[in-house]
């Protein structure tokens, strides 16, 4: 799930400090979510719905990267 995470935020060419900003936390904060020190609900939400994927993406658990 982490991986996938950061590979979005690479393949969007986005840094960790421009997704921090856009979730309202910290570049350190934020950092956990790619090495999986931190995985709250509310915020796989909302990476899923900026990336226009799935939660169920983000955690390994669907293969398919767009939202149906």
């Amino acid at each position: 799930m982490f991986k996938r995470i950061r590979d979005l935020r690479e393949d969007n060419n986005l840094s960790r400090r421009e997704i921090a900003e856009m979730l309202h936390m910290s570049i350190n904060g934020y950092a956990k979510y790619e090495t999986g020190g931190n995985v709250p609900t509310e915020i796989l939400i909302r990476l899923a719905d900026f990336y226009g994927t799935s939660v169920d993406y983000l955690v390994g658990r669907a293969n398919e990267r767009e939202k149906k």
